[in-house]
């Protein structure tokens, strides 16, 4: 497949996405772009505020039109949301592309991220409801992923090679 971005990384919330990204496009020498970033500009507000206010449904339809056009647009390192994942048509259109999953287990994301209530769809036993998410989404993780790295215990630089090294990519 030819065009669109060099890397794209999915994963849970925390899993790096967003810092393994930047130092993956400062490595290539390319640019670096995130779809959650693109929709806060867009929207002029918060996803938690999005959540709340318009509810999940129409965040996944603001989410879903992003993914696709970044991917059309975009030729460097991209990040997806946690949940964009869910969406059919984004799975096909992630089809053939360079996708990295970037995994960890609970309690790397307890370190993390704390697991606190600024993300929405963990309000309530953060805990079993990030297990639940990722029962839900491993599977789509795994499927979109050309290859599929482990975050757990590793620092942002070593995850970051060991995405190029995954897919073959040498920085510059």
């Amino acid at each position: 497949m030819t065009g669109g971005p060099q890397i794209v990384l999915v994963g849970p919330m925390g899993s790096g996405k967003s810092t393994v990204g930047a130092l993956l496009a400062a490595r290539l020498g390319a640019p670096y772009r995130d779809t959650d970033a693109d929709i806060v500009a867009a929207e002029g507000r918060e996803i938690s505020d999005i959540f709340v206010e318009d509810g999940e449904e129409h965040f996944r339809a603001l989410e879903r039109a992003a993914v696709a056009t970044a991917v059309a647009e975009h030729t460097g390192v991209l990040s997806l949301g946690g949940g964009a994942i869910l969406d059919p048509d984004t799975r096909a259109l992630l089809t053939g592309r360079p996708v990295a999953y970037l995994s960890m287990d609970v309690e790397e994301a307890v370190r993390r991220v704390g697991l606190n209530t600024a993300r929405p769809l963990l309000a309530v036993n953060p805990r079993r409801q990030w297990r639940e998410l990722m029962e839900a989404r491993r599977h789509l993780y795994t499927e979109v992923a050309r290859v599929v790295v482990a975050t757990d215990d590793r620092t942002p630089e070593e995850v970051a090679q060991a995405v190029l090294d995954a897919l073959e990519l040498k920085d510059v």
